[in-house]
């Protein structure tokens, strides 16, 4: 919306500032960072208010757990999302169809997850609604944005890019449609698994957003792209204003996050981010790096579906637990040594999809 004050200018020239997207990439994060500051602790009373007793406990989970986290608010995706949201219409150039596409699986998967933190809460059982239903409306959302991209986008919106390869792509055509959508829902439940321990999602959320918001910026500018023999994608450098928003808006959840948290992301908060980053990785055509960048989501996700396959087939689980940080949990380490290690596993991951821009 500011980008308007630029057109002005020519009467006050440090208006110029606001053509450049790292201008405001840095404004929407701060303002985003500022925003959940302030309105948190609001937040945070009225759901304590309105929860009582706050999100239920797995039963069948750690049973630390049940002393240290009972009685904790959840829906707290309502400050990340509101902080992002409002920070994105500020800054970011709302003419480019690729933020309202990334608004849509945001906001969409947030609504989702927002009705499932509310049956959990008001039945007080860690089960939400159909699983089934849940992944249709999931997709739903997901084909409505993956359409919006085909129409607006450029000559290469259906092909997938290979990395390590220099512009080299392979056309999906209209399988893209399906393809696009299984990546987003995919990456939305992927978050939503690893969201177990305190600040052990956001973190991760935040450097892989922070790695595809500096992708987004050199893929939308012919300059870099051509350099690094990347897709160049038209557009798509302002969804750097949106990874800006989304760190600035996650490290003012982390203040209220870390151990012993004051209140959890829930599935209102961990889906809607799961989603962003998958939308945004299918916008930039780097679906293939968001396995590498976020390998720590895809192994959570991962260990669920061989520990449930184990079971069913043999009887017997491969895993303590599942997803895999309660595994260590059960192996004995703390809280905070998994969440730490994870997070210095996200940060070397992000490294490595980062340095496959250069290695072509």
């Amino acid at each position: 919306m500011l980008t308007w004050l630029a057109d002005f200018s020519h009467l006050f020239s440090p208006l110029n500032l606001f053509r450049y997207i790292t201008f405001r990439t840095a404004g929407a994060s701060t303002t985003a960072l500022l925003f959940v500051f302030f309105f948190g602790p609001s937040i945070i009373a009225a759901l304590r208010v309105k929860q009582g007793k706050g999100q239920p406990i797995r039963e069948d989970g750690p049973q630390s757990h049940l002393l240290t986290k009972k009685g904790t608010p959840t829906m707290g995706g309502l400050m990340i999302l509101s902080g992002l949201v409002f920070s994105t219409l500020l800054w970011a150039n709302l003419k480019s169809p690729y933020v309202w596409m990334v608004l849509l699986v945001t906001i969409g998967f947030g609504c989702i997850g927002f009705y499932d933190d509310y049956l959990k809460v008001t039945k007080q059982s860690h089960k939400g609604f159909s699983g089934r239903l849940r992944l249709a409306f999931e997709a739903l959302v997901a084909l409505a944005a993956s359409v919006i991209m085909v129409r607006f986008g450029t000559v290469h919106a259906t092909a997938l890019a290979l990395p390590l390869v220099n512009g080299y792509v392979v056309d999906l055509g209209w399988a893209f449609l399906l393809f696009a959508p299984l990546v987003v829902v995919a990456a939305g439940n992927a978050v939503n698994l690893t969201d177990g321990l305190d600040g052990l999602a956001i973190v991760p959320v935040m450097i892989a957003v922070g790695t595809f918001g500096v992708i987004a910026w050199l893929a939308g500018n012919a300059i870099f792209s051509t350099y690094l023999g990347i897709n160049f994608v038209p557009g798509t450098g302002e969804l750097a204003v949106v990874c800006g928003a989304v760190i600035g808006a996650g490290l003012g959840f982390l203040w209220f996050n870390a151990p012993p948290a004051q209140i959890f992301m829930g599935d209102t908060g961990s889906l809607a981010l799961g989603g962003l980053i998958g939308t945004v990785a299918v916008a930039i055509k780097h679906e293939i790096v968001l396995i590498i960048v976020g390998g720590l989501f895809v192994v959570e996700a991962l260990s669920v579906i061989v520990q449930v396959v184990s079971f069913k087939m043999t009887g017997k689980r491969v895993f303590r637990m599942a997803p895999i940080h309660h595994h260590f949990e059960q192996l004995g380490w703390s809280e905070p040594q998994i969440v730490v290690r994870f997070w210095i596993i996200a940060f070397v991951l992000a490294l490595v999809g980062l340095s496959t821009l250069k290695v072509r």
